[in-house]
């Protein structure tokens, strides 16, 4: 499936999220059962269909690190966690520093710090998205790879981080 032809977009790391909220709102709207009530069951099977189709296309575009693996699926890049070079031993090891840096800020109890180590891996997770927009811009394809790894170790880490947040949040 290509998420950009199902929502009539171009294919593009960067996309105006509202225009296509926009647009896949009107084809749900479109698609919706109720339009279909009067007709017979191979078109209303066929509508449903198209209508799944709609809303998975949605949440890949919606998400940076599916919309990226979208686009490099589509170059003909393999983009699975498996087969994403290994990222570098220092990148590796300052990862490993800031889990163990949550970790104890999570046994002390310390929101403040929780919040600050989540917001400078923010950081860095938007620096990696700006790289691999920069990158489809210029037709990176196969390079991108290894940023996209790194992205999925932010989105984890900023993951655990909201989980804590949370947790501390209602003790």
């Amino acid at each position: 499936m290509d998420p950009f032809a199902t929502l009539g977009i171009a294919r593009a790391f960067d996309v105006d999220l509202g225009a296509v909220e926009r647009a896949h709102r009107e084809l749900s709207r479109a698609l919706h059962p109720d339009r279909f009530v009067g007709c017979g069951s191979s078109e209303r099977r066929s509508a449903l269909a198209k209508a799944v189709e709609v809303n998975e296309a949605w949440r890949v575009v919606r998400d940076p690190i599916r919309r990226a693996e979208a686009l490099l699926k589509l170059a003909g890049v393999r983009v699975g966690e498996g087969d994403a070079p290994k990222p570098g031993p220092e990148f590796l090891m300052e990862m490993l520093e800031q889990r163990e840096a949550l970790s104890d800020a999570k046994e002390a109890r310390d929101l403040a710090a929780v919040r600050a180590l989540g917001a400078a891996v923010e950081a860095r997770a938007g620096d990696a998205a700006r790289s691999l927009s920069a990158g489809f811009a210029q037709g990176a394809g196969a390079a991108l790879v290894a940023k996209l790894g790194e992205l999925r170790f932010y989105r984890r880490f900023l993951d655990e981080v909201s989980a804590i947040e949370d947790e501390l949040a209602a003790a």
